[in-house]
């Protein structure tokens, strides 16, 4: 959301009537109150993308306002760490561990935070994230192996967020995996609608887990994370 030029004078439909030309003009105690409303809801809005340690006063981290143009529905504290913490076990089991984050910015931010130490790279198509340099590739779904070829193969461990529903995003979302996959034996976790369950299973083998990953704007949909992996005790483990 873009913010209002300094010469306005409005503020929704509140507006500063002014006395004369030499007096500075004066509100009511409700407009004030209306103001100050406004005021909040506006610094609510604005994305927090300047915080020199990338996280803010409350240690949640920091990230770009959600495009809903784009499909972007950031997922909340608990759900992006308890992946990331589950990313963060899978890598001591690699003496160099990569990770690869298709569509997932949350996540990939997350493991930056709590595992700064850890090889991660960012597949996305919003380029906001080119912030990140050289662990940022721009990823278009519909161009599912269309990427640098010495990302081929490269990845122990591939976390990834279909931005779409379908039958089709989630098809060629799979390819990209297969494309980034180091070998069978890689790590792939999958975070999308229950709706796809079979369809994960039918394509590459996913399992939903017990614990259920939640975004922080609330969405209708029920949201799974599958695994193609046993994680034990782990993210509430396999369902049966």
């Amino acid at each position: 959301m873009e913010s209002p030029s300094k010469s306005e004078t409005t503020c929704g439909d509140l507006r500063i009537e002014e006395e004369n030309d030499d007096d500075p003009p004066l509100l009511s105690s409700h407009a004030l109150a209306a103001l100050k409303e406004f005021l909040d809801e506006q610094a609510q809005t604005q994305p927090d993308v300047h915080l020199e340690s990338g996280v803010s006063e409350d240690s949640e981290v920091a990230l770009v306002t959600e495009d809903w143009r784009l499909s972007q529905f950031w997922y909340d504290r608990d759900t992006a760490e308890t992946v990331t913490n589950e990313v963060l076990t899978l890598c001591q089991n690699f003496e160099s561990p990569r990770v690869a984050c298709i569509a997932c910015p949350t996540l990939y931010t997350y493991l930056k935070k709590l595992g700064p130490h850890v090889s991660a790279q960012l597949l996305e198509y919003d380029e906001r994230f080119s912030q990140h340099g050289s662990e940022f590739t721009f990823y278009d779904y519909n161009e599912p192996e269309e990427l640098p070829m010495e990302l081929k193969h490269d990845f122990q461990i591939v976390i990834a967020d279909p931005p779409y529903l379908s039958k089709e995003c989630l098809e060629k979302v799979t390819r990209s995996i297969s494309f980034l996959a180091q070998n069978r034996e890689s790590y792939l976790l999958l975070l999308t609608g229950e709706v796809q369950a079979k369809r994960a299973a039918e394509l590459m083998g996913f399992h939903p887990c017990g614990f259920r990953p939640h975004h922080s704007s609330k969405l209708g949909n029920e949201f799974r994370l599958f695994t193609n992996y046993d994680p034990g005790p782990r993210l509430g483990g396999w369902e049966q």
